[in-house]
């Protein structure tokens, strides 16, 4: 019954969900990469501000620019499952009209016809009539749509996933980048004592000098020692400057906001589980894991929606309507149609939407099983990082226990005449290398301990556990 018109109607619902199921099914399931643009927010003060890794961490996951990206396509994917939902619920229209008409019988030539006794009109009217009512289209049953719609919310929640995991991305991100601010601190900490420490034995070497017991060359030499150190701070002091604006860059500070960081973040241990526990709780937990098998899921259904072309729909479709020359006058009429359409020859359409959702099957199915090897190289290397920077923190503080002894020593030797400067510069040298070394492994443990918990899909929720900070 009216086989043609819900023939047409079946296929239009059926098309846009088509449409709307392969934007979706192409959401990005993997994590977001690590991102350091931000959306900068609020006006400069010239108060500095004391922000915590807490602080800076709150600001990224408002205005880093991945988190509101990803965000946005969380959104998106809503959007596209609520318009997969539209095709299986009924649409209804409403409808009210006044028309007014004037017809001219002279084209037609009826109003120069000639029957004896009867004449007609060159015009008839103005007439006017009124109608109001609504019209009701309704797939009843269409399982392509069905499929459409399931692949939707799976998409949908597929981009929840995604978000959550640019959460984890974002943490170790910027939490990294703090960690280089806190770095550059203390190197600009140590690089000033190193300053001071040049200072001290260029003096020395000038008194001596002046006083006849030492010679032109080691004036020379400490001289020489003190600007490479000088020259060493000014270096660290631009990299500290940079450190900080990357960090402002990352969070969305307003432009020109002046800050300082109100975390050390010292030395702390933990006790992580084993690397087969890790694993384990990765593969659980991880938000790209559980994304990347949302959208192979969701690919299945999509590939399960693109075979049900084949299959019959059943639709409907009604219209009532009030007509009269008033309202007060107006009757009430109406139609209703209903019908299955199934398809016959689409011109290989059908077989190209197949062909296409196994393709799109393919590629999140290999996804999937590319962030299950990723996880477990993410886990293992964030343990090897974390074991080797445990490792580098003992040795270099004892490094540096060593290189202080050894400069005071040649500093004593220096005052009492038995050695030359060349040992001190030497020592304050190895004093130098000892402490960019220690600092370098202090840096490298919060970052393996921070990856260690982004491996294992935490760094969102427990950085502060594997960190500290306020």
């Amino acid at each position: 019954m009216a086989a043609s018109a819900l023939s047409a109607q079946a296929q239009t619902v059926a098309g846009s969900s088509r449409t709307v199921t392969a934007a979706t099914v192409s959401t990005n399931q993997t994590a977001t990469s690590q991102n350091l643009g931000s959306v900068p927010s609020g006006t400069a003060t010239s108060e500095v501000l004391g922000l915590t890794l807490r602080d800076a961490i709150a600001r990224a996951v408002r205005y880093n620019l991945g988190v509101i990206e990803t965000g946005e396509n969380a959104r998106n994917a809503r959007g596209q499952r609520l318009i997969a939902l539209s095709g299986l619920l009924p649409h209804v229209t409403a409808s009210a009209t006044q028309t007014v008409n004037q017809i001219s019988l002279v084209p037609s030539g009826i109003s120069q016809a000639r029957i004896p006794g009867v004449s007609f009109p060159a015009v008839i009217g103005p007439f006017s009539y009124v109608e109001a009512g609504g019209n009701l289209s309704w797939t009843l049953f269409s399982y392509e749509s069905i499929q459409r719609f399931r692949a939707a919310r799976t998409a949908e929640q597929a981009a929840k996933l995604s978000y959550n995991d640019t959460l984890d991305a974002i943490t170790l991100t910027v939490g990294s980048i703090y960690l280089q601010v806190i770095e550059a601190t203390s190197r600009i900490t140590a690089q000033e004592a190193q300053v001071r420490n040049a200072q001290a034995s260029y003096d020395q070497a000038l008194r001596q000098f002046e006083a006849g017991t030492a010679p032109r060359i080691d004036v020379t030499r400490t001289q020489v020692q003190l600007r490479t150190e000088q020259y060493s701070l000014s270096v660290t002091r631009n990299n500290f400057s940079i450190a900080k604006l990357t960090l402002s860059r990352a969070i969305g500070l307003p432009l020109g906001q002046p800050f300082q960081i109100a975390d050390e973040l010292p030395y702390a241990d933990i006790s992580p589980p084993s690397v087969d526990e890790a694993l384990r709780l990765a593969f659980k937990t991880r938000s790209d894991s559980l994304s990347a098998r949302a959208a192979q899921k969701a690919a299945e259904r999509a590939l399960s929606a693109a075979r049900a072309e084949r299959y019959p729909v059943a639709a409907a479709k009604g219209n009532y309507s009030a007509v009269g020359s008033t309202f007060e006058q107006s009757r009430g009429t109406f139609t209703f149609q209903a019908g299955i359409s199934i398809p016959v020859f689409t011109g290989g359409q059908i077989a190209g939407d197949i062909t296409q959702a196994e393709a799109a099957l393919r590629q999140r199915s290999a996804e999937a099983e590319n962030i299950r090897g990723q996880i477990d190289y993410d886990v293992r290397t964030a343990f090897f990082n974390l074991n080797a920077a445990i490792e580098q923190v003992a040795v270099t503080r004892q490094n540096v226990d060593l290189a202080n002894e050894t400069l005071s020593r040649s500093k004593d030797r220096f005052a009492a005449g038995v050695t030359d400067s060349v040992e001190v510069v030497q020592s304050e040298q190895s004093l130098a290398s000892a402490n960019d070394q220690y600092i370098t492994a202090l840096y490298n443990h919060n970052v393996a301990k921070l990856s260690l918990a982004h491996s294992l899909g935490v760094a969102r929720t427990d950085y502060s556990q594997y960190l500290g900070g306020k």
